[in-house]
């Protein structure tokens, strides 16, 4: 799948608007097995449960969005868009974000910026309350693979985390690349239990 890659600019409302209108063209925004979907305007996030305390999903750009999220039972964002940091958005929910930028440039990614995502997540659903959303600009390629390496630190088989998300959110698409990439952290860690989700 081609990429569309932005420069990593402070963009502007209008800007924001025509790109993730390009998104949702492109992409349809169209979550699996409860998504929460918020609109304003043209622009709109999705969200899909893959497990009962984490979501994966698409860009949240606005505030209308980000209380949605809110709503949902959201306490923790991994933003791993290159495009926008939340942690402005999210302050008055009091949602924690960890920013942690990434191009999808279908290049190997470093084992530091699966230990950044695993390390929010762990420290997050230490409290059972916790809620986690990790996200990208579309949710196809970054946060699905942030996903499966936080999956895959708590103990999931590699197979049956992507088999599990990607039932859940059909729209993800797994990078031979971004998988080796978490495979290559994954062998440098040792396995970290802190619970397996729930499924349902």
């Amino acid at each position: 799948m081609k990429s569309i890659s932005w420069q990593p600019s402070e963009p502007s409302s209008r800007a924001l608007e025509r790109q993730t209108r390009t998104l949702a063209s492109r992409f349809g925004f169209a979550g699996s097995a409860g998504p929460v979907r918020a609109r304003h305007g043209n622009r709109g996030m999705d969200m899909t449960w893959v497990t009962g305390r984490i979501a994966v999903g698409g860009g949240i750009w606005s505030a209308e969005n980000m209380a949605a999220v809110a709503r949902a039972g959201i306490t923790h964002i991994i933003d791993m868009q290159l495009e926008f940091d939340d942690t402005a958005l999210a302050e008055l929910h009091g949602i924690e974000v960890l920013w942690n930028p990434t191009d999808d440039d279908f290049q190997l990614k470093p084992p530091e910026l699966f230990r950044r995502g695993v390390d929010f997540a762990q420290q997050a659903l230490e409290n059972d309350d916790a809620r986690l959303f990790i996200h990208c600009a579309a949710g196809v390629h970054r946060a699905p693979m942030m996903t499966l390496a936080v999956l895959c630190s708590q103990g999931w088989d590699l197979e049956t985390a992507m088999e599990t998300i990607s039932s859940r959110r059909p729209l993800a698409d797994f990078a031979e690349v971004y998988v080796n990439s978490v495979e290559k952290f994954l062998q440098q860690q040792p396995t970290q239990e802190i619970g397996k989700p729930q499924i349902e």
